[in-house]
């Protein structure tokens, strides 16, 4: 799937309709693009879709992996693997300890641990376009990926969020 953002107002709404459509049995997210391409608005959006107040979400670039309760008993880890070297050293930050039932895992430059993460993921490539314009494509790997990208469609067609879409 792919689809257009057009601000960073967009790319939080998008989002936002993923996290909605996130189940209680978590999930992982593998965010891949450039930097300034858009990972952690999308990352907000995606708290803000889970109940979250995005304010409070931040980039974990130095502190590698932040945690952030959930209503129900879930949570939301947002990891950043931009200055982790290798698998050794993420798994120093904790990273096994964060998957789990109950977990969204957002992680932000997952292409370059890409065998660290879960096999069953939600793939989002955000490709900068212009000073606002995004193209996001979206590829399931796995069953749970391939149920939540259907939801997330399917919200995304509703709402009206991402006319550009498909």
């Amino acid at each position: 799937m792919w689809f257009l953002s057009r601000s960073p107002e967009d790319t939080h709404a998008q989002a936002a309709q993923l996290g909605a459509a996130c189940g209680a049995s978590g999930a992982c997210v593998a965010l891949v693009g450039n930097l300034g391409a858009g990972k952690t608005a999308f990352v907000q959006g995606l708290a803000s879709g889970l109940g979250l107040d995005a304010q409070t979400v931040a980039s974990p670039t130095f502190v590698i992996a932040s945690e952030y309760p959930l209503p129900g008993g879930r949570r939301l880890a947002h990891v950043d693997l931009y200055r982790v070297r290798d698998e050794d050293e993420l798994e120093l930050v904790g990273f096994s300890d964060l998957e789990g039932p109950g977990t969204i895992l957002a992680v932000e430059w997952a292409d370059r641990l890409p065998a660290a993460l879960p096999a069953d993921r939600l793939e989002v490539r955000l490709e900068r376009q212009n000073a606002t314009l995004r193209r996001l494509e979206v590829r399931a790997r796995g069953p749970g990926a391939e149920a939540l990208l259907e939801r997330w469609r399917g919200l995304l067609l509703e709402s009206g969020v991402a006319p550009d879409c498909c």
